[in-house]
């Protein structure tokens, strides 16, 4: 089954072409960075008018590159949330446009779970049930994946995502947008242990986190810095930061698999890519005795082809939708996607 997919949740315009849900026969990406970066941080308008300007193109790309015609086409799938609702609109608009065209089927696929997806592309041979810790620019959660789309959330951040306080932290320093590798360029410059940065516990919930004192905590150090002529030591924060993230985000997921039994555990989404949190991982599975499945870094930011890994199995479950498909800035991952509907007669 070939599925046309497309990604517009934030900056990323992404479309591809998969096969049964773990083959990539294409997979092209149009970024915006260099326009957002010269803001800091990304722009919902500019995001928006952006993917309008790219998709068309992006999509006659992604036919081409897996030397696909439009009749080949089995369904096509588009992230429907959560995300930046004005990005997500293109995307859902231009899919449901396709789908039509084309008379096949339209799925909506929630951009986590897209994700969490990214892993059976590189990894054929993973399947549920198996613990997922989620970890990007907008979410950050701990997943249990019992089959391919029922999953329940066991903890998450009660205030920012880590990938933003990645962002925050490496303007504060610096560093350019987005703020992942920059952040992790300086950290090599230093082995840490230098500043004392807050470690958040949820009362009553030992699987939530929180980021928000983390990040208050940089950027005070650097004002306080910058006031007082202190000599800030930028590679030190950059990798005390860095150590701060790993140990909110390594210890619960070993919690959560002890709690719910998991012995497999898969990391997904952007700050998945770093590499000093993908080493704590990796020395905390082994310790523990749990499988740890790394996507390539390819697979970690956003891309179309993770939204045509789950499409697949959106699909085999029935969760197709019709021409009322709407997007949303936020939805439990947990969650259906909203199913197909008949039509009804409007009320006049």
């Amino acid at each position: 089954m070939k599925i046309l997919s497309f990604e517009t949740s934030c900056d990323e315009t992404a479309v591809a072409v998969t096969e049964d849900g773990r083959r990539v026969l294409s997979d092209a990406v149009a970024s915006q960075v260099p326009v957002h970066a010269l803001y800091g941080g990304v722009v919902p308008e500019i995001a928006s008018r952006a993917h309008t300007e790219a998709i068309t193109a992006l999509t006659a790309r992604a036919l081409s590159d897996a030397r696909c015609a439009r009749s080949d086409i089995d369904a096509v799938a588009v992230t429907y949330a959560p995300g930046l609702i004005g990005a997500l609109l293109v995307g859902v608009s231009f899919a449901k446009s396709m789908a039509l065209a084309l008379g096949v089927p339209l799925i909506p696929v929630h951009h986590i779970r897209g994700h969490i997806a990214a892993n059976y592309l590189a990894f054929p041979e993973l399947e549920p049930p198996f613990l997922s810790l989620a970890v990007s620019g907008g979410n950050t959660l701990l997943v249990d994946v019992r089959d391919y789309t029922r999953m329940t959330v066991l903890g998450s951040t009660r205030d920012d995502a880590a990938g933003e306080c990645f962002d925050k932290a490496a303007r504060v320093l610096g560093l350019p947008y987005p703020g992942g590798k920059p952040i992790e360029e300086l950290a090599r410059g230093s082995s840490g242990g230098v500043y004392k940065l807050p470690a958040a516990h949820v009362d009553g919930a030992p699987l939530d986190m929180s980021f928000s004192g983390l990040k208050t905590a940089v950027v005070n150090l650097a004002h306080h810095a910058e006031q007082t002529g202190e000599p800030l030591d930028r590679a030190a924060l950059a990798r005390d930061f860095i150590a701060a993230v790993s140990q909110t985000l390594v210890p619960r997921a070993m919690e959560a698999a002890r709690r719910s039994g998991r012995r497999t555990l898969c990391a997904a989404g952007g700050v998945a890519a770093n590499a000093f949190i993908r080493r704590d991982l990796l020395e905390a599975c082994d310790r523990a005795g749990i499988r740890l499945y790394l996507p390539p870094l390819s697979l970690c930011g956003d891309n179309a082809a993770m939204i045509g890994a789950q499409a697949y199995y959106e699909y085999l479950a029935g969760h197709t939708a019709d021409m009322r498909l709407n997007a949303y800035a936020t939805r439990d991952i947990a969650a259906d996607p909203p199913e197909k509907s008949v039509d009804k007669p409007e009320r006049l």
